[in-house]
């Protein structure tokens, strides 16, 4: 069973592309998400930073085109490492938003 994260956030900060030793690409980026959300009857703005990052073929297209920009982007949280429990989103799919 796989369990997605959808989001809508600004890219706040991009770091440059960079490559694990095996060779894979990597791009690590902070985000920004602002919303207004329902809970138990009562609307709540919500606001956070996350980290996130984008593995694989995808990353050179797209590294140095997100820094500011709102995207949707649907992926899953994982832990930064064994070592790390920090939560980090590891993004599946980017799409620009309009306006």
């Amino acid at each position: 069973m796989q369990n997605h994260l959808v989001l809508t956030a600004t890219v706040e900060r991009e770091e440059a592309l960079r490559y694990t030793p095996a060779g894979l690409p990597v791009l690590e980026m902070w985000l920004r998400h602002h919303s207004k959300q329902n809970e138990a009857g009562f609307e709540r703005d919500v606001a956070c930073e996350i980290q996130a990052v984008l593995i694989g073929d995808k990353a050179p297209a797209w590294a140095g085109t997100l820094a500011g920009r709102t995207v949707n982007l649907t992926g899953f949280l994982c832990q930064r490492s064994l070592k790390n429990p920090r939560l980090v989103l590891h993004i599946e799919y980017v799409e620009f938003v309009k306006g």
